[in-house]
């Protein structure tokens, strides 16, 4: 699904330099739409876990601004930041941050008690249910496959129903055949659901899962790719590369 609803997540020339005078990101500015699903390319050291931290509210930039769903939480302080997070924001990490003394049902559950919000349990069974672990809501993450354990930290991002669903390297500790699952429900949260995705990631098939990718060199984004292929990313990211 592609909404033209506007963006719901918007970067003004951010600027991020970290101790010892590493500049990781040179002004860059960015519109995500609602409903899209972005990727976000470059070498290493372009700056795109830096560009996924500060979108996020992770970390906070050194200049430019960071609106998410109309608010600038770039110039917010603690805890209203930890708030804004929790409340609008979800994350899929590669090494799924699940906690393992808690069942699968609780991690989905645990964002939105730790918000200070009553859970949607309906939803979060309806989201299980989408995610294929319906019946393993008891299941701890040990007894769990990769690929189930990265259903469950999708299954926990979309039960809060955030604004934006940050993933970082979503595939990247994953066999092929598991990744292209986990790709197929981004894709789909996207489609049916109506989430905005942010993905950061070094691979062009996972890339050209996207509605559009975004390809970052040396802190400042150098160009852009709209209905991607592989062999258009790989390209793309060739280009950049070579730079």
């Amino acid at each position: 699904m592609r909404n033209n609803a506007g963006p719901v997540l918007e970067l003004h020339d951010v600027a991020k330099t970290y101790p010892g005078g590493t500049r990781a990101l040179a002004g860059v500015s960015l519109a995500v739409g609602a409903g899209t699903f972005n990727a976000v390319m470059g070498p290493s050291g372009s700056g795109k876990s830096t560009f996924l931290h500060c979108a996020a509210g992770l970390d906070q930039p050194d200049s430019g601004r960071v609106v998410l769903a109309g608010e600038d939480i770039s110039r917010l302080r603690e805890p209203r930041l930890t708030r804004a997070r929790r409340e609008r924001v979800g994350f899929v990490f590669q090494s799924y941050n699940l906690m393992e003394s808690l069942s699968v049902w609780h991690n989905v559950l645990l964002p939105q008690r730790l918000a200070g919000v009553r859970p949607d349990r309906k939803w979060a069974r309806e989201v299980l249910r989408r995610v294929g672990l319906a019946g393993r809501e008891n299941a701890r993450p040990a007894q769990l496959s990769g690929g189930q354990r990265q259903r469950t930290a999708l299954a926990r991002a979309l039960a809060g129903r955030p604004e934006v669903i940050f993933a970082d390297e979503p595939t990247g500790a994953l066999d092929l055949s598991t990744g292209r699952e986990v790709l197929q429900l981004l894709r789909e949260a996207v489609d049916e659901v109506g989430t905005t995705i942010v993905m950061v990631t070094h691979d062009p098939t996972a890339a050209s899962w996207a509605d559009r990718v975004v390809f970052l060199a040396d802190g400042r984004i150098v160009s852009e790719l709209a209905d991607p292929t592989t062999e258009k990313v790989a390209a793309a990211m060739t280009a950049v590369s070579h730079r």
